[in-house]
């Protein structure tokens, strides 16, 4: 077995991201040789402890990172200032600060300010999820064959660098270097639209009509029931994802709404070949999904 990455590493936040992070530390071996748990949520630590997910269970995020040579933000971008606030005074001088937000501009805006010195910043974002939250939803392999993109800046050393790459690796997953603003985008486009979307269907249809309702349900095919499992995802997690990519994701939106009213004009006047590029072009990126295993 590989030498441990880490000698104490601390995990923050251990809903879905944190617990399959828990669960891959613990299988492996290899991450850390004490790997430490907080999260404030209500029996949320008496859990942790069933599950045997940490070796040091904590509720006090302060407490938690004392003596770590890493730690892990895995709560909602929205909470990073005020879990910040509460760390950055008992970070150990040498620490890797990491995160698994899937918004990076707000990451920064937040976390920098407050960054003690010979402290090592390497944010990143897994590419990987379910519409499930909590601590019994995580499992060990949810990262193997995802992407974990980084976006590694002056704020982080090349070795550090490395050590979180190297964590993800030793996850499974398949590492990108990006730079924020970058990020930020792609990530608008990719993730943050499509849950946007499924939000708004799933609230249309829950506004119809009580009998129209009740049909929709009942006999919703795969397209629908698809935006139903992406809607059911976390609450408290997508609001600050959307609050904390406003402008990248209005940004999408807004390109999103020109071609739905393109495709809508098109149907509306009979255009057959503008509405078939356009399947084409689904079917095409679909493909392309399959090609690279992200299916």
């Amino acid at each position: 077995m590989a030498e441990p990455l880490f000698n104490r590493l601390c995990l923050i936040g251990l809903g879905l991201i944190g617990s399959s992070l828990a669960r891959m530390a613990r299988e492996r071996g290899d991450i850390a040789r004490t790997l430490v748990a907080c999260d404030h949520g209500v029996g949320v630590a008496a859990r942790l402890r069933e599950l045997d997910l940490a070796d040091v269970v904590e509720v006090d995020a302060a407490e938690a990172v004392k003596g770590c040579d890493a730690v892990i933000l895995c709560t909602p971008v929205g909470s990073f200032a005020s879990v910040m606030a509460q760390i950055a005074p008992h970070l150990a001088p040498g620490a890797i600060l990491s995160d698994t937000g899937s918004t990076k501009g707000s990451v920064l805006r937040d976390l920098l300010p407050l960054l003690p010195a010979g402290v090592d910043l390497v944010p990143g974002h897994p590419m990987a999820g379910t519409e499930h939250s909590g601590p019994d939803a995580g499992f060990s392999t949810l990262f193997q064959g995802r992407y974990v993109i980084l976006t590694p800046g002056d704020y982080g050393s090349p070795a550090a660098q490395e050590k979180v790459a190297e964590l993800w690796r030793r996850a499974g997953a398949m590492i990108e270097s990006m730079d924020p603003t970058t990020h930020d985008k792609v990530v608008a486009i990719v993730s943050h639209l499509p849950h946007l979307i499924a939000f708004t269907i799933c609230s249309t249809a829950d506004d119809l009509a009580q009998e129209t309702r009740e049909q929709v349900l009942k006999f919703a095919a795969s397209g629908f029931r698809d935006f139903t499992r992406i809607a059911a995802s976390d609450v408290d997690m997508w609001r600050d994802v959307f609050l904390n990519n406003r402008e990248a994701l209005l940004e999408m939106l807004a390109r999103f709404s020109e071609d739905a009213h393109a495709l809508g004009r098109a149907v509306r006047w009979g255009e057959a070949g503008f509405i078939e590029d356009r399947i084409r072009r689904g079917r095409k990126i679909r493909g392309s999904l399959i090609e690279l295993k992200q299916a």
